[in-house]
């Protein structure tokens, strides 16, 4: 079923996003706000640069380890895992899987095309499309 299923179709589609430039502060009251675990990072072609998570910036802030003023670029992961939007849900479950440290999982992953973020899907994004397909299926 999985290999079935487009990453198009199951992707958030309004991603929100942040710049180098941002401080970190203001970047995790972005998540916060939207309720969302990652910002990609674009630079000023709208080209995706890397990625600050909700986890390592609310963890870091906790311990108090960033000075005030500390902008993403210095705090942000570049190495980012990422999918293409006609690849399968599948595929983003193992490049979930397969991009993580230590046996645990990415959470979300960016979803490009042409060197742009044209989405983001999340592991919740798929448990919604599954949860949503197990009931059509039961219906009547």
């Amino acid at each position: 079923m999985l290999k079935k299923i487009k990453i198009s179709e199951v992707m958030t589609k309004d991603v929100f996003t942040t710049t180098p430039d941002e401080e970190v502060v203001f970047a995790f009251e972005k998540l916060m706000k939207h309720k969302i675990s990652a910002l990609p990072v674009l630079d000023d072609s709208e080209n995706m640069i890397g990625i600050v998570t909700a986890t390592d910036l609310g963890y870091n802030l906790i311990l108090d380890k960033y000075k005030l003023g500390t902008k993403v670029s210095s705090v942000m992961v570049s190495d980012v895992a990422y999918v293409n939007p006609d690849e399968s849900l599948y595929d983003a479950v193992c490049a979930m899987e397969s991009n993580a440290p230590d046996g645990s999982i990415i959470n979300q992953l960016p979803v490009l095309e042409d060197g742009k973020v044209i989405g983001i899907i999340s592991d919740g994004d798929i448990i919604k499309y599954l949860m949503e397909s197990h009931r059509e299926a039961n219906k009547g």
